[in-house]
């Protein structure tokens, strides 16, 4: 069961003259009055009595009084607190007559419940730190979120590469009717060579024709004049005119090619070999966009599965709060992040994160609730009301929601409670 306040009595500690109190057993004691009455002293004293040293005041006696400090503080669980004398000398006693000293109280009393607002200013991540340490899922869930950063940056830059690729392809040219591979111009000019070759035998069965020609008719001329010489010539005129027949023949079949297309091949070569890298390289640039949005849906799904996990083990915890939660390393509350939250959220965060570090600690003190509209108020004292804890605070304020009024540091012989809901 956790431990509450019934009734406070101090004396003589900063600006406090003289104060008695007892607190609602549930809700919220708001502690009224104007500035440098002595407000923030009640909260001071409770901190010191409970807490010890380390938050006793830098000046803990009343300017201008003779009489040491006396702090005395009841709690619900039979205990009774009190420190008085120059040394501020503690005395714990339980209902029956044991003594106790800082120890004990430190068994069932929260340092940041003395001191909420101290948890309340800091960095969303610390609060993050401090809930994750409750539950006990602070180092797995801290690799998990390792994990996602690393794979999201990761993402994030193959992405980029990806768009960039993608672009970069969607704005290179594309040129149709074109071999995949480029053209050698040693394959041009080599059939260049074969058809001039082949032109030059052409030429010289022309030229032997003409050789033949002319001893035929060399021949012919012999015949006339040497007829007595025709028997012999006969038959050489024959062969010879033969092979006239043939060459005749064979020269008339003969059709020289043309050379002009490879030529022009040749001159335009480069041009077009251009124009083939440049589709090559668009292909290559296309397929590596590819394979970078791949591995950048490939990167989503493992994202996803980590942020799965990583929910599956907050859902699995035992939170203090029904919609706490941790993301990217921060809190949230109600899928809102600490800035984002009402004043009233915020507080009702705060108190139950505090309350789960020391469940035997009923309490929790606040300062400067002055800050806050009636309904804000409201919100946090119904929210008290039901879960059965106790908070003192103060206001800038001498309205109907205070429930005691310190004036010079005395406070009110009359007390009212609050009750969530007035307002």
């Amino acid at each position: 069961m956790s431990v509450k306040i019934n009734t406070l009595e101090f004396e003589n500690v900063k600006r406090i003259k003289a104060v008695a109190l007892t607190p609602s057993k549930t809700g919220l004691t708001i502690i009224g009055g104007d500035n440098a009455q002595g407000k923030t002293s009640v909260l001071d004293s409770i901190a010191w009595a409970l807490g010890g040293d380390k938050f006793k005041p830098s000046a803990p006696k009343r300017e201008g009084s003779v009489i040491e400090p006396h702090l005395k503080v009841t709690l619900d669980n039979g205990i009774i607190v009190e420190r008085s004398g120059k040394n501020s000398a503690l005395k714990v006693i339980d209902s029956s007559g044991n003594k106790g000293g800082q120890q004990l109280l430190n068994t069932f009393i929260e340092s940041f419940a003395l001191d909420l607002p101290k948890f309340m200013n800091q960095s969303s991540k610390d609060k993050a730190q401090t809930l994750l340490k409750i539950i006990g899922v602070g180092d797995k869930l801290y690799e998990l979120e390792n994990k996602e950063k690393n794979l999201y940056d990761q993402r994030t830059a193959i992405g980029q590469i990806g768009d960039k690729k993608k672009k970069y392809a969607e704005e290179m040219p594309v040129y149709t009717d074109l071999p995949n591979e480029e053209i050698s111009v040693s394959e041009l000019i080599r059939q260049q060579q074969d058809i001039l070759a082949k032109n030059g035998e052409n030429e010289r069965l022309r030229q032997n024709k003409i050789r033949l020609q002319a001893e035929r008719n060399a021949l012919n001329e012999k015949v006339e004049m040497l007829e007595c010489e025709l028997a012999r010539y006969r038959d050489e005129l024959r062969t010879k005119t033969e092979q006239l027949d043939a060459a005749s023949k064979t020269a008339a079949e003969l059709h020289d090619e043309s050379t002009a297309e490879i030529e022009e091949n040749i001159r335009t070569i480069e041009e077009t070999n251009a124009k083939i890298r440049a589709n090559i390289d668009r292909e290559r640039a296309e397929r590596e966009a590819a394979d970078y949005r791949e591995q950048y849906e490939f990167m989503t799904e493992q994202i996803e599965s980590i942020r799965a996990q990583k929910r599956d083990l907050l859902n699995g915890a035992d939170l203090p709060l029904p919609g706490l939660s941790v993301e990217q390393g921060e809190l949230i509350y109600k899928g809102q992040r600490w800035d984002c939250m009402s004043g009233s959220e915020q507080l009702i965060v705060a108190a139950s994160i505090v309350r789960r570090l020391n469940p035997s600690c009923g309490f929790v003190l606040l300062d400067k609730l002055e800050q806050l509209d009636m309904k804000t108020l409201d919100d946090f004292g119904r929210w008290l009301d039901k879960e059965g804890l106790q908070a003192i605070a103060t206001r800038v304020s001498k309205g109907d929601e205070c429930s005691v009024i310190i004036e010079d540091g005395v406070s009110q012989t009359k007390q009212k409670e609050w009750k969530a809901g007035q307002f």
